[in-house]
C-alpha cells in the first residue's frame, strides 16, 4: 500500500500519508529515527513504482470532507521519487485537498526537485545541524552529501518557493542541544528565513536506543534563541483512519511501519474492528515488538524492531 491514514498530526491535522519509494529508501540514516536505520542508503532518484498506481490508491482512498492535507513523507525520503512532481500536480487537481511534503531537504540543490515541489503547499524541510561534523554524526548522509550543498540547497528553495516552508529541528541530548550548536543552527535559519520553526525532540523509539531527548531547560534554550519556534515534544492524539484495511492485523503492521503506534494506539485500531486478541497474536508470532520509550509503550513492526536493533 502507498496510502496511509489519515493519522492525526500534531501540526497538519487529518493528514493523509503517501509513501512513493520503498521502505526505508533514504538519503539519510538518521539517528532518532523512528523507522529505524535505513536499508536501502541511496541519492538516486528514480521511478520506484507506476505513478499511475499511487494515484489511483490515493484517489480512491481520500475524502475531502475528513483530509486536511495530502502528505507525502513515507518511510524515507520522498524526493528520491522521480514522479513527485506529477503526482503532486494531479492531486491538487483532482481531490482539491492541500498538499505537504516532509523532506530532510538532502536533494534541495537539484533544480528538478525543486521544480517538483513547488505545486505544494507546504513543505516542511529539516535542519539537525549547524556545522559539518553534527551533520554527519546525527544525519549519516549517503556519501555524496555534502553539508554546504544542504545548506544552499535550502535557501534556493525558500527564494523560489511560493508556498509556505516549515524547518524542523529534531534536538538530540548531547549532540545538537548545547548553546553552541542551537547558535549555530539559528544563524543559518536567520539566512534562510523559513516561514516557521519547529523544535521537535524524541517522542517514539529512535534507530539508535541511545538516543534521548534533551532536557526540558535545552528546549526552552532552543525555543528562546530561534525566532518564531515551537516546539512540538507532546504526543499527537485522535483516530487513525483504518478505510482500506481487511482487519486489525493489516492496519496495525501497515499504519505502525509509517508511524509506530503507542500501545493504547493499537488498542483502538483492534477494537474498532472488533478483534480482541489481535496484538497478543501478533506479539506472540512476532510480528510485533513492543518496546519502552520515555514511560510510554510502543508496538513496533518487527522489521522496524530489527533495524533498531530493538529486542523486546
Amino acid at each position: 500500500m502507498f496510502v496511509y491514514g489519515p493519522v492525526p498530526s500534531r501540526r497538519l491535522g487529518r493528514s493523509l500519508g503517501v509513501s512513493p519509494i520503498p521502505a526505508k529508501t533514504c538519503t539519510f540514516s538518521c539517528v532518532y529515527c523512528q523507522l529505524g536505520r535505513t536499508d536501502r542508503l541511496t541519492a538516486g532518484r528514480q521511478s520506484f513504482f507506476p505513478k499511475e498506481s499511487i494515484l489511483e490508491e490515493i484517489m480512491r482512498t481520500i475524502d475531502p470532507k475528513t483530509t486536511d492535507f495530502v502528505t507525502f513523507c513515507g518511510d524515507g525520503e520522498p524526493t528520491l521519487c522521480r514522479d513527485l512532481g506529477w503526482l503532486i500536480r494531479r492531486v491538487k487537481a483532482s481531490a482539491k485537498v492541500p498538499v505537504a511534503v516532509i523532506t530532510n531537504g538532502s536533494l534541495l540543490y537539484r533544480k528538478d526537485v525543486r521544480q517538483d515541489l513547488e505545486a505544494s503547499d507546504l513543505v516542511i524541510a529539516s535542519l539537525d545541524a549547524g556545522d559539518e561534523r553534527t551533520f554527519w554524526e546525527i544525519n549519516r548522509p549517503h556519501g555524496t552529501q555534502d553539508f554546504e550543498s544542504y545548506i544552499l540547497g535550502l535557501a534556493d528553495f525558500k527564494s523560489e518557493f511560493t508556498g509556505k516552508i516549515w524547518v524542523e529541528t529534531m534536538l538530540v541530548r548531547d549532540m545538537n542541544d548545547s548553546e553552541e550548536s542551537l547558535q549555530r543552527i539559528k544563524d543559518i535559519l536567520d539566512e534562510i528565513k523559513p516561514d516557521g520553526v519547529h523544535v521537535l525532540t524524541p517522542i517514539r523509539p529512535p534507530a539508535e536506543s541511545w538516543v534521548g531527548p534533551p532536557e526540558e531547560s535545552a528546549v526552552n534554550r532552543a525555543r528562546q534563541m530561534i525566532e518564531n519556534a515551537a516546539s512540538f515534544s507532546v504526543v499527537e492524539s485522535g483516530e487513525f483512519g483504518r478505510d482500506g484495511f481487511g482487519n486489525a492485523r493489516q492496519a496495525i503492521i501497515e499504519i505502525g511501519s509509517r508511524h509506530p503506534l503507542r500501545l493504547d494506539q493499537a488498542l483502538r485500531i483492534e477494537e474498532e474492528f472488533s478483534e480482541p486478541g489481535s496484538i497478543e497474536t501478533m506479539l506472540k508470532n512476532g510480528d510485533l515488538v513492543q518496546v519502552a520509550y520515555e514511560r510510554r509503550r510502543y508496538l513496533l513492526p518487527a522489521r522496524i524492531a530489527r533495524g533498531s536493533g530493538r529486542k523486546p
